[in-house]
């Protein structure tokens, strides 16, 4: 209990810090420096001051404002993905002129300059944020993967997986978008349906309802659910139980055998790596999930933070499906997510493991994205066919 306070508090000083340091950032570059007329600045101060305050309430009062509190949420994402994309212009034009500082004989006048920077950082935010508002809240495109495995039976060559991740329903995205979702899914009539964690935002109290048209997802082997961090925040015991009662099946650090005879591989999950910071007795067991498994078989291992490929591919299994990073979501903070992980988005190999990371179906916090497009991910496994070699 006393780490969970800890992180918490941990975790409220850190927003404190970045949203009012950012905003403070941005007010002084952006509406002060400039020196605009009084009735101007004003207004931009205003603007900033209203934006920091939709955030704050956003995250510390939503659940107090009944019917209101998902128009404060498109209001506070929205404004959240639009401050981002202000800091980094802000901060990239900053750089840009600091380099270009000794090119001028003489150095122009700064308000001037801190104008004409106003314009620019304010015209391609916009820009910016208009992209990324199409492109999150379109519904998310089929991306087609074709992976190799050196031990994958050749009776099951061809078996394709269809991959979720990230799907984050809740204060945004409701039980519309999770039937859109199910539609594209049964329409590829995927042998699998496996689920790499991040399904919910908010409890079953409130958002069980969202999910239900999961229900009708449907593969000849089944629906399988690993947590993500998220799911932990909203519970996730109730969450596996309420996913079971519709018809999912969750992996919590186990695995099963799927298909027979010649066919057949494991199928192992493991929770989320953040889980026992929620809950001392969960969170990431790799051994537990692995140990103990017929090793002519190769193995699927569904987790949701790429992370774990450290350990699972010590502990030689063939593929890891993961999600988490969301690739990004909104540029430049992929190179962000670098510095944490460096299994991004897409197809890696380490040695005879692979692991396939999904940029996520649905966002989290703005819904924007730029350069990390939304998918739901059909995985077609393919055999490594020795060849023959040529008789006598």
């Amino acid at each position: 209990m006393q780490r969970r306070t800890l992180a918490g508090i941990v975790f409220v000083l850190v927003i404190l810090g970045v949203g009012i340091g950012g905003h403070v950032y941005l007010a002084h570059a952006l509406a002060i420096e400039p020196g605009w007329p009084a009735p101007l600045r004003g207004a931009l101060l205003a603007l900033f001051g209203v934006g920091l305050a939709t955030l704050l309430v956003q995250i510390f009062a939503r659940r107090r404002l009944g019917a209101l509190s998902a128009a404060l949420s498109w209001a506070a994402y929205v404004w959240l993905g639009f401050a981002f994309l202000l800091l980094t212009t802000t901060a990239g034009t900053g750089a840009a002129l600091w380099l270009l500082g000794a090119a001028f004989a003489e150095p122009p006048d700064p308000e001037r300059l801190a104008q004409g920077r106003a314009f620019v950082v304010g015209g391609l935010a916009t820009a910016l944020a208009g992209v990324g508002l199409r492109q999150g809240l379109a519904l998310p495109r089929v991306r087609r993967v074709e992976i190799a495995l050196a031990r994958w039976p050749r009776a099951l060559d061809g078996f394709r997986i269809a991959q979720l991740s990230d799907v984050h329903i809740g204060p945004l995205l409701d039980r519309r978008f999770a039937a859109a979702v199910t539609r594209i899914v049964n329409d590829l009539a995927p042998d699998l349906v496996a689920v790499t964690g991040d399904l919910v935002d908010g409890s079953v109290r409130r958002v069980g309802a969202e999910v239900e048209p999961f229900g009708a997802l449907r593969a000849r082997h089944g629906v399988w659910f690993v947590t993500g961090n998220h799911d932990f925040y909203s519970g996730a015991d109730a969450w596996a139980a309420h996913m079971e009662q519709l018809g999912w099946r969750t992996l919590r650090n186990a695995r099963v055998v799927i298909g027979e005879g010649d066919a057949r591989f494991e199928l192992a999950g493991v929770d989320d790596t953040h889980g026992a910071m929620i809950d001392p007795g969960a969170g990431e067991d790799v051994a537990r999930a692995l140990g103990g498994r017929d090793a002519s078989l190769p193995v699927v291992l569904l987790a949701h933070d790429p992370a774990t490929f450290a350990r699972a591919s010590q502990h030689g299994v063939d593929l890891q499906l993961s999600g988490h990073t969301h690739g990004g979501q909104i540029w430049p903070f992929r190179w962000a997510v670098r510095i944490t992980v460096p299994w991004i988005a897409g197809l890696y190999r380490v040695g005879a493991s692979a692991i396939y990371v999904s940029c996520g179906t649905g966002f989290w916090g703005p819904p924007m994205r730029l350069g990390a497009p939304a998918e739901i991910t059909e995985i077609t496994l393919r055999a490594l066919l020795t060849p023959t070699p040529p008789s006598d």
